[in-house]
């Protein structure tokens, strides 16, 4: 009875998965080769005017809004926010030891209509949050401890915790941000 050669076979496998990555990959960079390069906002409707949609282009401008978001805790103006609020304490495990731990306690998010601009004429942003590589730059955090009271320490040593504190996160698109979109 004949081995099977397991070892050249998911050699092979693993093979064929990095020649099909490798062609998608391909295929990712070959559409951005071919992506319209918008130097000025108004040259955008003359392109939209000729070409067959769904059209590809890359644009550049300023965040704005005409109605942007005045954020609480940094005071940025900006067209995205979003607060997330975490607790933070400490748990008493079964070997008499403390662990920290945290819980989110708020996550809200907040979007504008907004748009670039770059001086010549302005162009409408749509699903920005949901791009590849969008991440918000954070605003403002802060960690609020928790008040400590007779009391309040007694209960949360009884239910096994320790409050730590609230630690609160900012993040937002300011506006005038500079930014370059490639997008639908």
């Amino acid at each position: 009875m004949a081995t099977v050669p397991w070892h050249g076979i998911s050699c092979c496998l693993s093979a064929a998965a990095l020649y099909y990555l490798g062609r998608t990959s391909g295929r990712d960079v070959d559409m951005l080769k071919s992506v319209n390069r918008v130097n000025q906002l108004r040259e955008l409707a003359q392109l939209l005017d000729g070409e067959i949609l769904p059209l590809v282009v890359a644009i550049s401008g300023r965040v704005d809004s005409e109605t942007p978001i005045s954020c609480k805790s940094s005071g940025v103006r900006g067209v995205i926010v979003e607060e997330t609020a975490e607790q933070h304490f400490l748990k008493h495990n079964d070997a008499g030891s403390w662990i920290q731990d945290s819980a989110l306690m708020l996550s809200r998010s907040k979007e504008v209509p907004w748009y670039l601009d770059d001086g010549t004429d302005h162009v409408r942003v749509v699903g920005a949050r949901g791009a590849t590589g969008f991440v918000l730059p954070v605003a403002s955090e802060a960690f609020e401890e928790s008040g400590r009271t007779l009391v309040r320490g007694t209960l949360d040593y009884l239910q096994g915790l320790k409050m730590l504190g609230v630690r609160r996160v900012e993040r937002v698109l300011p506006v005038g941000t500079s930014l370059n979109v490639v997008g639908e």
